[in-house]
């Protein structure tokens, strides 16, 4: 496995985008991923988008966004109230949100959702951060769900031990309207985590899988 370095100081300024169809997409697909910049990283910012919301939901991703930036100086969280499962017929709404933001920041890297996955809120975010941003590094997370929709990654951030169980952790936490739900459990999130450290034969026997459409060297 050939080992891949971002091209970022670690005492430069680095911007990240994180892009969530759902409330706690962003802390699924790439949490890790974040926890681990946070401390690599001390001039780290955060601008943290999650689309479809409301009520309880609303209140937890805000308050896991603020567990998992915790100590990230700039950091600005967006929480909308589109409906969930409806993005693509909001597509206008959704389509001017972007290019407002696109004004707004310029990021050094944006985690977004699979191109491929088969919820259709997720796909429509992917589709919009690429038809948004043309010269930026982007990485596509995952979401482990009922569809199967699984793929083969082809970056990986290896994660240790520690940052996994905090990932685990802050997930359930800060999420309690889920925990009824079959699939969202702390062995879910783990299993995956350890799957991907496999493929990736990672140094700390875990991973986040990315896909990564587009790169330069």
């Amino acid at each position: 496995m050939q080992q891949i370095q971002f091209g970022f100081s670690k005492n430069q300024p680095v911007s990240i985008l994180a892009l969530g169809a759902h409330c706690d997409d962003i802390e699924i697909g790439c949490g890790g991923t974040i926890l681990r910049m946070r401390e690599e990283y001390p001039q780290l910012s955060v601008h943290w988008v999650v689309f479809t919301s409301g009520g309880v939901r609303e209140a937890e991703a805000r308050s896991s966004a603020d567990a998992f930036l915790d100590g990230v100086k700039q950091k600005q969280v967006t929480v909308l109230q589109h409906r969930d499962g409806f993005l693509p017929y909001r597509g206008e709404q959704v389509k001017d949100f972007f290019e407002d933001l696109k004004k707004q920041v310029a990021p050094d890297l944006i985690l977004t959702h699979y191109r491929d996955d088969l919820h259709q809120d997720h796909r429509q975010i992917c589709e919009l951060t690429w038809n948004t941003w043309r010269n930026h590094l982007i990485l596509e997370y995952e979401i482990p769900k009922y569809d199967g929709d699984l793929g083969q990654p082809n970056f990986f951030v290896q994660l240790e031990e520690r940052i996994c169980q905090a990932k685990s952790d802050l997930l359930m936490t800060h999420f309690r309207s889920q925990l009824d739900k079959y699939w969202f459990t702390p062995d879910t999130i783990k299993a995956l985590l350890r799957i991907r450290g496999v493929e990736a034969r990672s140094a700390t026997g875990f991973a986040e899988g990315f896909y990564l459409r587009k790169g330069i060297y």
